[in-house]
């Protein structure tokens, strides 16, 4: 035990040591806790707390593969070459930004070897921009939420992927339409009661909880998305935005219930909930999102959405915020071919590591503070490639090996191994990061990107006040599933109406050009109507007040 538990735990009585029994019971519990966190510990047969190294490739299935892997991801086939391509990487990267970073232009270092980036200034609009934008503005049509809904159901037929769980045909009527309204009511928020009490007696409350519980299932509903996102990837508008090859990933608060098992109360931003952490295209469409706890290290559940991400919209680069990213998230993100490129907050306190102790650098040197540990991941990189082709053949998500190797452990080599390559990488990173201003630029814009669809979703989930009332955690999985399509919907036929205004406009003779275009935002709600149509009928009579005005009573 540590010096200060043993304080706590070790008392002096006549000149013998003894334990005190409490203190001891305590700081076994709370060792044993951190070991079956870490992984160091198991517990056989256990879903959260078992061995994950029995979820893994053998060595001898994993040599068939290895080879293949290796040439579609450009590392080096044998431990000593992987390890020399990581030292020529990290070398020639920090000689190349200690070049870039001398005049001063990029990021100066003040006398206490702090780093201080320049400030990057907005780029201004292109010129008509404005002008295009209030031009299309004018021209779009007015639209209600269901009515989108309808359009892209006639378009794409999305609800064939629902149905009952048993397989057979559904023995409802217009099964299409209460489909729809289900997705509708759920998707924002309503409920079936209010849904149900706004389709003028078209449906009732319960047709639609049971639609909800026997016709559609939260895979169901991912099937129905990936239908939206392939169709709006075959747009050309979106292509103005972004190439589909950068994702951002950003967590956004929803209110719950405090007595359920999800439900946590979040420091930063208040109250009791759960985390949607979801993952967007820099092309504006939502790819995945996953339901978590607050209390949940955002970073263990990066990787699990492009991973499960089945769409033709496949990102090779992941942008995210402070808790997006960590030493060991940057190591299997690097082993599985995904370019981590966060946003992190107070990236100055974070270590820049030498390659070797020689290693010395002319302007940029004051900002290395360590040596990278070679030896652990030349040890290692034999259970480094079993992980990583583990979780390319489905054997486990990298989420279930996050959680293992999320804290500092002191005997699980595996953490080490990979800590050590995360070091590597973060500090390419940061050395790309500080040394180019173009880069910093995409990782901002392509974050905004996400913080403006959690903007979005406030807009399309304002049933209840935006609370998830359900307390069941898969039924709070599948809400946002719901929600995630109905966004969906929207932006592919805002995408839509922008593109068909557009040809408008350009066969009238307006002007515009690509840097106009990408300027737009398909996050568009002006034009349309959440609440449907509110019909005034003074033809109908009311009964007279004159009525109302005296009421029976017994006699005393």
């Amino acid at each position: 035990m540590s010096d200060r538990w043993r304080q706590l735990v070790v008392v002096e009585s006549d000149g013998i040591s003894k334990l005190v029994r409490q203190q001891f019971e305590v700081c076994v519990f709370t060792y044993l806790a951190a070991e079956l966190k870490s992984g160091d510990a198991c517990v056989v047969g256990s879903e959260n707390y078992a061995d994950f190294r029995e979820q893994l490739l053998s060595w001898d299935e994993c040599q068939p593969k290895l080879a293949d892997y290796c040439q579609q991801t450009g590392m080096a086939l044998t431990a000593p070459k992987f390890v020399e391509q990581l030292q020529s990487w990290l070398t020639q990267t920090a000689i190349a930004v200690d070049q870039i970073c001398k005049d001063g232009t990029q990021v100066t270092i003040s006398d206490a070897a702090v780093p201080i980036l320049k400030r990057i200034t907005a780029e201004p609009p292109p010129s008509g921009a404005i002008e295009l934008e209030s031009a299309i503005l004018q021209r779009l049509p007015e639209r209600s939420v269901l009515d989108i809904l309808c359009n892209v159901e006639h378009w794409l037929n999305w609800v064939r992927h629902f149905g009952h769980v048993s397989g057979s045909e559904p023995k409802i009527e217009n099964p299409s339409e209460r489909y729809i309204l289900t997705v509708f009511g759920y998707g924002c928020n309503l409920g079936p009661n209010q849904t149900a009490r706004h389709t003028r007696g078209q449906v009732s409350s319960r047709m639609l909880a049971y639609v909800n519980r026997q016709h559609i299932s939260t895979h169901q509903l991912e099937a129905a998305m990936r239908d939206l996102i392939n169709a709006y990837n075959r747009l050309e508008l979106p292509k103005c935005w972004g190439t589909g090859k950068r994702a951002a990933a950003d967590g956004s608060k929803f209110q719950l219930y405090e007595n359920n098992l999800m439900s946590e109360y979040h420091i930063r931003y208040g109250g009791y909930g759960g985390i949607a952490y979801h993952h967007v295209s820099d092309t504006y469409i939502a790819l995945f999102t996953h339901f978590i706890n607050c209390g949940v290290w955002e970073a263990v559940y990066i990787l699990d959405g492009l991973l499960k991400n089945t769409s033709d919209i496949q990102p090779d680069t992941l942008h995210a915020d402070t808790q997006g990213q960590s030493t060991t998230v940057f190591g299997l993100s690097y082993l599985l071919g995904i370019k981590l490129m966060p946003r992190i907050r107070n990236w100055q306190d974070c270590k820049f590591f030498r390659p070797s102790l020689d290693s010395v650098y002319e302007y940029i040197d004051p900002l290395f503070k360590d040596v990278v540990d070679w030896s652990l991941i030349l040890t290692h990189w034999q259970d480094l490639m079993r992980v990583v082709l583990s979780i390319q053949s489905g054997k486990l998500l990298p989420s279930t090996l996050l959680r293992k190797l999320g804290s500092y452990s002191r005997k699980n080599r595996l953490y080490q191994a990979f800590r050590e390559l995360g070091r590597v990488v973060r500090t390419v990173f940061l050395l790309e990061y500080i040394s180019d201003r173009g880069l910093r630029r995409e990782i901002t814009a392509c974050t905004n990107v996400v913080e403006g669809y959690n903007h979005f979703l406030d807009w399309i989930f304002f049933g209840k006040e935006g609370v998830i009332t359900e307390n069941d955690p898969e039924e709070q999985e599948k809400r946002l599933k719901y929600l995630d399509l109905v966004a969906n919907a929207v932006i592919l036929h805002n995408a839509v109406d922008l593109s068909l205004v557009i040809q408008q406009l350009k066969a009238e003779g307006f002007k515009f050009d690509r840097s106009m275009l990408a300027t737009l935002s398909p996050y568009l709600t002006r034009h349309l109507k959440r609440y449907g149509d509110f019909v005034i009928d003074l033809q109908s009579i009311p009964f007279p007040l004159e009525g109302a005005i005296s009421i029976p009573l017994d006699s005393e």
